[in-house]
């Protein structure tokens, strides 16, 4: 089944079970997803979907920094309870250990192919490479500081 798919049938099910918030965070997640297939013209796979989930969590968790310091921890708590119901639509990430392993793997292959060791100023191809493997696999947050250790060490 694919995620979207998954999505639609979790928004029935909330509204079958009357879960007003969880379906609110639902349809916000299938609008979003709605929106990039009417611009972009296309269907959207789960590796886009997964994308979008992953944006949205980042703007939640970006809320959530903001109201905190704005104290409004009423409108923190509703962020953090989306967060929540977002979260469950990611695959499992991968550890730290697992993204510095494959970080280094794509160093040394990016190394080789240049001819030369990486260093920092080869950090956009770096990242253009990691974003196509780890791709909703892993936090991008983690694996830009891990791109960053392995460019300077």
């Amino acid at each position: 089944m694919l995620l979207k798919d998954q999505i639609t049938e979790d928004m029935k099910t909330a509204m079958r079970a009357k879960d007003s918030e969880r379906l609110g965070t639902i349809r916000l997640l299938l609008a979003a997803i709605k929106q990039k297939e009417v611009d972009e013209r296309v269907v959207l796979d789960d590796v886009a979907v997964v994308a979008i989930v992953d944006k949205l969590i980042k703007q939640r968790k970006d809320s959530i920094e903001a109201f905190q310091k704005a104290q409004r921890t009423d409108l923190a708590d509703k962020e953090a309870a989306e967060l929540v119901v977002l979260q469950a639509y990611l695959p499992a990430r991968l550890g730290a250990d697992e993204v510095t392993a494959a970080v280094k793997a794509i160093v040394a292959a990016l190394s080789a192919e240049l001819g030369r060791n990486a260093g920092p100023g080869d950090m956009g191809k770096v990242m253009a490479a990691v974003k196509a493997q780890l791709a909703g696999k892993a936090d991008m947050g983690q694996v830009s500081a891990a791109v960053k250790a392995a460019l300077a060490g």
